[in-house]
């Protein structure tokens, strides 16, 4: 049977639907995990809802704390601003309870619904709904367990936890570009900093954010389908803008500050804070080209600042989860850049092993420092690791899965996923679990050609349907990549490509590729990028494509290649039909940047550098200038409330396709941000590409 004949089904249509009810599987799975020495607080929710409630294991078993239908009912239609933008930084798709903090010992929980302060007795059960003004956004107790801080109308406040006294308002300024404790654009979008004050251990006192907005460029987002209401403005750090203005003071209950001081010329992005038991507070912070990174000491007496170590290296140092700590007898550890990878240093000592890829610290022993790590023999994979003061490391969850972790109260909480499954199980190392309720996916009818296969340093995934046979003829191909810095695709783990499934399923060869600047594999590897976002990470898929195509012989048709993807999957989609047709017959790019001028600094600078010394680099990655080059089927998707890629992107390669006459096609997206939670918007993107690809492929 030749190409033009390939069979193709409709198969499981319900798919889609349920993959978006259940967010890809994932709802009812225990996340935000707290261990305390004798109870185990955690978020979960129904299989098929997205309303979370907080809950306990103890002793006595599992148990729901607070169900917020019971709490406050219409919690969800009252979030306040400040909250939704911090979801949106943070990718939450949940609702009811989707945060909550605690003391130290874990007798309270802390959390806000509808912009109202409650604070649980984790011993007693008991909730209570503290009488403050609100709306309140990310309340914090202290560590003693005494007060809660939390941030209303951008400013700063406090009040006692068991609600015996007024709030205080601990800082504020009537300048409407000031706030006070919220972390600003760039920390929570890229830096993954999305809170803006940090207690003392004693509970004393705080380190609290204020930033200035006034510098930072205003754009407007507006809602075309709502004539009546105004657009809204954004402060949005432009590449090569200026960025929000960041400093910190360290406030007293009583409301004194103290400034603190620290060269925010050579180091003006402040990455995080650490202060722990025992310890002065330490600054992580950065130079804006990213290849500095210092740890700073602060003197709280004085608000004075010292080098505690200064890290160079090029083209950039990436930040790490929980670096530094420090190990019980006072000695810092932090994660480093040397030798092609990342390890571990405890004191002047580099331990842990060459082959794993150190992605975050996660807390100490006596004699080790537990990690999470990526295994550069196998990037699709991401452990759980004990490194020995001595130099030993033993891994503590599956070597071929992906698996997170989190301590507290002397204990360690795995949460794993593997291959073969798409659950997630949590256990801890006391021998118990939290269970999931997560629905398990219904199986495709594909064959996922396993073990993950890996051309040089270019891991990839094929999926093909499962009644296909060489009778058939070759299979229309889709590329289904991410392709970019910063996320990886191909993951030891039965849930990561589920929608890839499905378009197998539904008749293609399936390529998922994760190439050049994509993390797990090396310094160098990820580093590949730099300079250039088009160049490398296009040619990573091509070269995935054509040598797959060797090893699957008659199994892929090159005639007709499609290629999909969402964000810089977007971008990449959009970019491989206009600079390479000959490879690539069609195209979904959702949400793509398409001008990098438009992206956010932190971001787009640390792979370009700065545009005003760099141009030629924007320019080569750009798309804008590629319109007329179009002649491939290609369809444009975009959230016209996207306040990260702004839908300005897609407008202006639309406008640009249309003054060289290339026909394309747009689907805007009205009322929807970067990502939607909304379960039809995403059940029918998905049927509306499968629809788009058949047509444009014409099978």
């Amino acid at each position: 049977m030749t190409s033009d004949a390939v069979r193709i089904r409709s198969v499981e249509p319900e798919f889609p639907a349920l993959h978006s009810r259940t967010q890809g599987f994932g709802l009812g799975t225990p996340r935000q995990i707290t261990l305390g020495a004798d109870r185990v607080l955690f978020l979960r929710g129904e299989a098929d809802h997205p309303r979370q409630s907080l809950w306990i294991s103890d002793a006595d078993g599992e148990r729901v704390l607070v169900d917020p239908e019971t709490v406050m009912p219409a919690a969800d239609a009252d979030i306040p601003p400040e909250e939704l933008a911090r979801r949106e930084r943070a990718r939450e798709r949940g609702s009811g309870v989707v945060r909550y903090a605690c003391d130290d010992d874990v007798s309270h929980a802390v959390f806000s619904l509808g912009g109202r302060l409650l604070v649980t007795d984790t011993t007693t059960g008991q909730t209570e709904l503290l009488a403050v003004d609100g709306p309140v956004v990310d309340p914090r107790p202290d560590p003693t367990g005494q007060r809660i801080a939390y941030v209303e109308g951008e400013a700063l406040w406090t009040v006692r936890l068991d609600g015996t006294n007024a709030p205080r308002r601990l800082a504020h300024d009537p300048d409407p570009n000031v706030s006070w404790g919220l972390a600003e654009f760039v920390a929570g979008e890229e830096m993954g900093r999305t809170r803006g004050f940090w207690w003392a251990p004693d509970g004393r006192s705080l380190l609290a954010q204020r930033t200035d907005v006034a510098g930072v460029h205003r754009w407007w987002i507006a809602a075309p389908v709502d004539p009546d209401s105004a657009p809204t403005p954004i402060r949005y750090p432009a590449a090569g803008t200026p960025n929000a203005e960041v400093t910190l003071a360290l406030l007293t209950l009583e409301g004194l500050q103290t400034p603190v001081e620290w060269d925010r010329d050579a180091w003006p992005y402040l990455a995080d804070v650490r202060w722990a038991e025992g310890h002065e507070p330490v600054l992580v912070v950065q130079s804006r080209d990213q290849e500095e990174l210092a740890l700073l000491d602060v003197d709280t007496a004085t608000g004075t600042t010292s080098v505690r170590s200064l890290e160079r290296d090029t083209p950039w140092i990436e930040l790490i989860d929980g670096s530094p700590s420090w190990m019980p007898d006072g000695r810092l550890v932090r994660a480093v850049q040397t030798d092609d990878t990342r390890r571990v240093e405890v004191g002047d000592e580099l331990l842990g092993d060459h082959d794993l890829l150190v992605r975050s610290i996660v807390g100490t022993t006596d004699t080790a420092v537990i990690v999470t790590a990526d295994v550069r023999s196998r990037p699709w994979c991401t452990v759980v690791a004990r490194i020995t003061t001595d130099g030993r490391t033993e891994l503590l969850s599956d070597p071929h899965g992906v698996a997170d972790a989190t301590m507290g109260g002397g204990r360690l909480a795995i949460s794993q996923r593997t291959p073969d499954t798409t659950a997630v199980t949590v256990t801890i190392d006391d021998g118990t679990s939290i269970a999931s309720v997560a629905m398990p996916a219904p199986p495709l009818p594909v064959v996922r050609h396993a073990p993950v296969g890996r051309c040089e340093e270019i891991v990839t995934e094929l999926f093909t349907p499962d009644w296909w046979t060489p009778a058939d003829g070759p299979l229309p191909v889709l590329l289904d990549p991410y392709g970019g810095p910063g996320a990886r695709r191909v993951l030891g783990a039965g849930a990561a490509n589920l929608t890839s499934a499905w378009f197998a399923a539904n008749g293609f060869a399936v390529l998922v590729t994760d190439g050049p600047g994509s993390p797990g594999h090396s310094l160098s590897w990820s580093a590949r990028i730099a300079g250039d976002l088009a160049g490398p990470t296009l040619q990573g898929q091509i070269d995935a494509l054509h040598r797959t195509a060797e090893q699957h012989v008659d199994l892929l048709d090159l005639q007709r290649v499609a290629i999909r993807g969402w964000s810089f999957g977007g971008y990449l989609a959009a970019l491989a039909v206009l600079r390479r047709p000959d490879v690539f017959h069609a195209a979904v790019s959702g949400a793509p940047v398409t001008d990098w001028r438009l992206y956010d600094t932190h971001y787009t600078e640390r792979y370009l550098g700065h545009p005003d010394t760099a141009g030629m680099a924007y320019d080569r990655s750009s798309l804008i200038a590629d319109a007329p080059a179009l002649s491939r089927p290609l369809l444009l998707i975009h959230g016209l409330a996207d306040d990260n890629v702004v839908s300005a992107h897609t407008l202006r390669l639309s406008r640009a396709l249309l003054e060289a006459g290339r026909p394309h096609e747009v689907l805007p997206l009205s009322g929807v941000t970067h990502f939607t939670p909304d379960e039809s918007v995403n059940t029918n993107l998905l049927l509306l590409q499968l629809d788009f690809l058949r047509r444009a492929l014409s099978l």
